[in-house]
C-alpha cells in the first residue's frame, strides 16, 4: 500500500486469487450502523410511462434519422473520422453524416443486456432487462457538510463518499470520483482515486475517457484488483466509461478514443448526452430528445461498427434551463418527461437506458429532495436500467455531499421496497378474508394472528425517517433531517470496513500505481 492509502493493512492472504467474495460480504453484513435492506438489485415490475403514442416515437426517430442524414454530427476524433469514411458514411472535415438504414443495422447489433463482473462476483450486476441499478454522484469538484459548508473537494472526501458507496446495500455501482480530490495533481489523480476505490469498495467501477493513459491505467488496475488474466478481463465487461457529447452535435477527441480502446478489450460503454432545452438544444422537449437521441446513436452506431456486439448504453441527460438566468434546472416536470420519453426511444432501440438523479439545490433541504424524487422516479417510470447520480448530488452536479447521499439511499431504499413481490401478492393469506371477518366492525387489527405473524416484515422500516409526534422529537434533539443524515454518516466512515483483498494483489496494484507515478502518470495542460 502506498504512503497516500486511505485505508488500513489488507486482508492478509495466500498466493494469488480473486478478491472480495461471500466471506467478506458476510463479514461486512455483520458490522452494521443501520439495519438497511440486503444487496438486491431490483427488478422494475411495473409497466413503463409511455407519454408519446406510436407516431411520437416515429416522429422523434425520424427526427434524430434526419439530423444524422443532413445535418451531420462533427467528430473531432480522426480516428472516428477514418472509421466512419472506410463504413461509408460522408465525411466533410469533421462533419459525418449516415444514412438511417446503416444507423439501424449498426445499432442492432447492440446486445439489449449485459453484465458487469467486478472483482467481488458477488457484486455482479446486470445491464437491462428489467433490472434497475443505482450509482453515487459523480465528477461535482466541491464539497459540502454541515461542518464545512462548501468547499474544494479533496481525497479525504472522495474516500468517504466511496466508504458510503460500498456501505450502502441500494448503490449498486461506484461510479466516477464521487467528489473531485483537487488536492491531487490531475496527472496522477486518476491512479490515487481508483487505488481507493478498488480497495475501498468491491463494486463495479469506472473510467473517465480522458485521455489514453487514463483509460489504459485504470483498465490495468481492475485487471489487477480482480486477479485477472488478460484474457479473462477481455472476455466478458469488468467496468465501463460513460461519455457526454458536446452538445449541441459535437463528439470531442478524447472521450471518443477512451470508448474505441475500452470496446476493444470487451468493455462497456455509455454514451449520454447532455443536452438542456432552450440552451444546448431546442426549447421543445421533442426537439431536444430527438437530438439527443442523434447524437447518442451516431457514437453507439461507430462502436458497433468497430466490435458488432459491444455492449452499448444509451443515455439521457434532457433537462431544461431557467429561461430567466440561464441556470439549468432538475427534477422538473419536463425532465420527467423527456426521461419517460427517452425510454421509450432506448425500447424502440433496443438499448439499455441510463438516467440519473439530480436536483438543482445548493444544500440538502425540501427542495434537493423533491427534485431528486421527481429525478429518481422519473427513471422508474422510463424503465431506466442505470441511475447514475442516484445519491448525493447538490447544485446541479457542482456538489456532493455525504448528508444528501444518505438522504437519497432513503429514497433509494423505499423504491427497492416498491418493488418487492410481498407487497403486491393476492394469494388467500394475502387477501385476508378470514382476519376481516374476525375483527369485523368493532375490533383492530393490532392483535390479530394475522397481523402477529406477519408485523416486522409487512410494511418498510426508514432508516433515517422520524416518525414519531412533535412533542417525541422535540424532546430527542428537535433534528432536522439533515442534521439526522449528517450524524448517520459520520458513524457509517468511523466504523466502516473495507472488503478484503489478497495480500499479493493488493501489493501487485500498489506497485503497478507507484509505478505509473514514477513515470508521470498522464500529460496534462498546466
Amino acid at each position: 500500500m502506498g504512503e497516500n492509502s486511505v485505508n488500513g493493512d489488507a486482508t492478509p492472504g495466500r498466493g494469488r486469487r480473486r478478491s472480495g467474495g461471500r466471506a467478506g460480504n458476510a463479514r461486512r453484513q455483520a458490522t452494521s450502523v443501520i439495519d438497511q435492506m440486503p444487496w438486491r438489485p431490483p427488478e422494475n415490475t411495473d409497466r413503463p410511462t409511455e407519454p408519446l403514442p406510436e407516431e411520437g416515437v416515429m416522429a422523434i426517430h425520424d427526427g434524430a434519422m434526419r439530423i444524422l442524414e443532413e445535418i451531420g454530427i462533427e467528430f473531432l476524433n480522426a480516428e472516428a473520422l477514418a472509421l466512419f469514411r472506410a463504413a461509408g458514411c460522408k465525411v466533410e472535415g469533421s462533419n459525418v453524416r449516415m444514412g438511417r438504414d446503416w444507423v439501424m443495422e449498426m445499432v442492432a447489433k447492440a446486445p439489449s443486456s449485459f453484465t458487469i463482473t467486478p472483482r467481488n462476483p458477488d457484486r455482479q450486476i446486470t445491464v437491462g432487462g428489467r433490472t434497475i441499478l443505482f450509482g453515487n454522484v459523480s465528477s461535482p469538484p466541491n464539497y459540502w457538510d454541515l461542518e464545512h459548508g462548501k468547499v474544494p473537494g479533496t481525497r479525504k472526501h472522495c474516500a468517504d463518499l466511496i466508504k458510503l458507496s460500498q456501505y450502502f446495500n441500494c448503490i449498486h455501482f461506484a461510479g466516477g470520483y464521487p467528489v473531485e480530490p483537487v488536492d491531487i495533481h490531475a496527472s496522477v489523480r486518476h491512479l490515487d482515486v481508483l487505488h481507493d476505490k478498488l480497495r475501498l469498495t468491491d463494486k463495479v467501477v469506472h473510467a473517465y475517457s480522458l485521455g489514453p493513459e487514463r483509460v489504459e491505467d485504470v483498465m490495468e488496475m481492475v485487471r489487477i484488483a480482480g486477479g485477472l488474466s488478460h484474457a479473462e478481463f477481455e472476455a466478458t465487461p469488468r467496468m465501463y466509461t460513460n461519455i457526454n457529447s458536446t452538445s449541441p452535435l459535437k463528439h470531442d477527441v478524447p472521450m471518443i478514443d477512451g470508448c474505441l480502446r475500452l470496446i476493444r478489450r470487451g468493455q462497456a460503454v455509455y454514451v449520454t448526452p447532455f443536452t438542456l432545452a432552450g440552451a444546448m438544444a431546442p426549447v421543445t422537449m421533442a426537439g431536444a430528445v430527438a437530438q439527443s437521441i442523434a447524437e447518442a446513436l451516431s457514437a453507439i452506431a461507430l462502436f458497433q461498427w468497430v466490435r458488432p456486439g459491444c455492449p452499448c448504453v444509451i443515455g439521457t441527460f434532457t433537462s431544461n434551463v431557467d429561461m430567466k438566468s440561464g441556470a439549468p434546472a432538475f427534477g422538473t416536470p419536463e425532465y420527467m418527461r423527456a426521461t419517460q420519453m427517452t425510454g421509450q426511444m432506448a425500447r424502440f432501440y433496443g438499448l439499455p437506458m441510463r438516467a440519473s438523479g439530480s436536483c438543482a439545490s445548493n444544500v440538502p433541504d425540501g427542495q434537493a429532495m423533491w427534485e431528486t424524487s421527481n429525478a429518481l422516479w422519473s427513471a422508474v417510470q422510463a424503465g431506466a436500467n442505470i441511475v447514475y447520480h442516484a445519491a448525493g448530488w447538490l447544485e446541479g452536479g457542482l456538489i456532493a455531499s455525504p448528508a444528501k447521499f444518505v438522504m437519497d439511499c432513503e429514497i433509494i431504499q423505499q423504491i427497492q421496497r416498491y418493488f418487492q413481490p410481498q407487497i403486491t401478492a393476492t394469494g388467500p393469506e394475502d387477501v385476508a378474508i378470514e382476519a376481516i371477518a374476525g375483527v369485523g366492525p368493532e375490533g383492530h387489527f393490532f392483535g390479530t394472528p394475522h397481523t402477529q405473524e406477519r408485523y416486522t416484515t409487512a410494511f418498510y422500516h426508514p432508516f433515517l425517517s422520524d416518525w414519531r409526534n412533535y412533542e417525541a422529537w422535540h424532546l430527542d434533539g428537535g433534528l432536522w433531517t439533515a442534521e439526522r443524515a449528517h450524524a448517520l454518516w459520520k458513524r457509517i466512515v468511523a466504523e466502516f470496513e473495507a472488503p478484503p483483498m489478497d495480500a499479493g494483489i493488493s501489493d501487485e496494484l500498489s506497485a503497478f500505481v507507484e509505478r505509473r507515478k514514477a513515470e508521470g502518470g498522464a500529460p496534462t495542460d498546466f
